[in-house]
């Protein structure tokens, strides 16, 4: 349904804006406020994410859930008032370990992404990179055991868990800043 509205908003639509608005603004001001506390300033950030999703639609690109994107907007808005207020900027580093350790409806969302996405890189991969990795990360094999099953040098072993996870970590851009958003 989000694709469909996206596609229509593309085009043009004021429906669909509002469609979205409908179904995630209260959403996205629940995430804003539990970071900031001042409803004044989490609805004028609201507004400001889909005035953006308008004025930026011919040429948005979501390569997330449009859910997690709006999210992502959203707290990137939220740290730009941070930044700007010497107390909200305290305030944050003060609750920065409870804020970390809590697990929220959105955090889940792009939790679950992640792992569909490295899921797809991984299977991906080289075989025998594929294989190295599986092993050292989802069996938690040591490099010296998967040289043993499989029969090749450690050096070997370390030269494909290097591959996998630069081709992992390039793969994941505007993701990882995406979950760096929502983590801190």
């Amino acid at each position: 349904m989000d694709d469909e509205l996206l596609k229509t908003l593309k085009e043009g639509d004021k429906r669909a804006l509002t469609a979205l608005y409908n179904k995630y603004w209260k959403m996205l001001y629940i995430s804003s406020f539990n970071l900031l506390n001042k409803r004044e300033t989490c609805e004028e950030i609201i507004q400001d994410v889909f005035i953006d999703l308008w004025n930026n639609r011919s040429k948005v690109e979501i390569r997330v859930s449009l859910k997690s994107y709006l999210f992502a907007c959203v707290r990137y808005k939220v740290f730009s008032e941070f930044r700007k207020s010497k107390t909200l900027h305290v305030e944050l580093f003060e609750n920065i370990d409870s804020r970390l350790q809590q697990v929220t409806p959105e955090s889940k969302i792009i939790h679950e992404e992640l792992k569909e996405h490295i899921k797809v890189v991984v299977n991906n991969l080289p075989e025998k990179c594929q294989n190295v990795y599986k092993l050292s990360r989802y069996e938690q094999l040591t490099h010296k055991e998967i040289s043993e099953k499989l029969g090749v040098s450690t050096k070997t072993v370390e030269n494909h868990i290097t591959i996998a996870l630069k081709i992992l970590r390039s793969s994941l851009g505007d993701i990882y800043f995406i979950v760096l958003l929502f983590h801190l």
